[in-house]
């Protein structure tokens, strides 16, 4: 397994893959919070259900 980061990948598609997830991961809690819908957030080594409170945008 490779334990280098993506942003440090020879392919400059890849290299720039963090931000956008990170930008889509953004969008789907704001949109997450405004529909009341829990978020399923999967993370090594555990899955998580948000709570739709934490969701609650930043004002």
């Amino acid at each position: 397994m490779n334990t280098k980061s993506i942003t440090q990948s020879n392919n400059p598609v890849l290299a720039g893959s963090l931000p956008a997830l990170r930008r889509s991961a953004k969008r789907a809690k704001k949109i997450a919070a405004q529909t009341g819908t829990r978020l399923i957030v999967a993370s090594k080594p555990a899955t998580h259900k948000v709570s739709r409170s934490a969701e609650s945008p930043k004002r």
